[in-house]
């Protein structure tokens, strides 16, 4: 049950729309008349949204109750505010058995029923419904789930398979490959290269 902007006004009939937002107020139309006037920060103020029914145990929001009233009347108008008090407090009892029948005074379950059918009237009772498809993606998320899983470790187990060769080679090369032994002009050359590749660099070094 969708209730935003729609608001009650202590001192004042009925429920009223918010339909813009003043400097120092805001602009509302009434839902019984249509009638569009400004509401101060004085007026005692309450939004459907926030409203909520005693009951013994856990408070039970209105959107709750209005959306039970709903799905028992089909989508249709409740019996009025005007019925004999016993009728109301007995349908009430029906759809909220635990509903707080000391604390929740008679002048509250009128105004419920009346609220109810003025929201009805005025096609401000928004019911909101999950879509079909939406269920379906709910019930399939949890595959999904399960299947990116088993994908990811899978992916793991591939990167362990190709990573063990990989270790092992080095160890097998090494135990394979052996160097040739140096002869004694292979031993001779190499300081001389290596005195020949020093003086040039020093050479280089100077010229500069």
């Amino acid at each position: 049950m969708n209730l935003t902007g729609i608001i009650a006004i202590s001192g004042r009939p009925g429920l009223y729309k918010v339909i813009a937002q003043g400097k120092n107020s805001i602009i509302v139309e009434s839902l019984i008349d249509n009638k569009r006037f400004p509401a101060y920060a004085t007026d005692r103020i309450s939004a459907l949204d926030d409203i909520s029914i005693y009951t013994y145990d856990e408070d039970a929001p209105l959107r709750d109750l209005l959306t039970a009233i709903y799905t028992k009347e089909g989508g249709k108008e409740c019996p009025s505010h005007k019925e004999d008090l016993k009728v109301l407090e007995a349908y009430l009892l029906e759809i909220l058995p635990n509903y707080d029948q000391e604390r929740v005074y008679p002048s509250d379950v009128k105004k419920m029923f009346q609220w109810y059918n003025l929201l009805h009237k005025s096609g401000n009772l928004k019911i909101e419904e999950v879509k079909a498809e939406e269920v379906v993606a709910e019930k399939k998320a949890p595959k999904a789930k399960k299947a990116a899983a088993d994908t990811s470790t899978s992916s793991v187990t591939k990167e362990e398979d190709k990573a063990a060769p990989a270790k092992k080679a080095p160890a097998k090369k090494a135990a394979t490959t052996s160097k040739p032994k140096a002869t004694p002009a292979a031993k001779a050359a190499k300081p001389a290269a290596a005195k020949k590749t020093t003086a040039t660099k020093t050479g280089s070094s100077r010229g500069k």
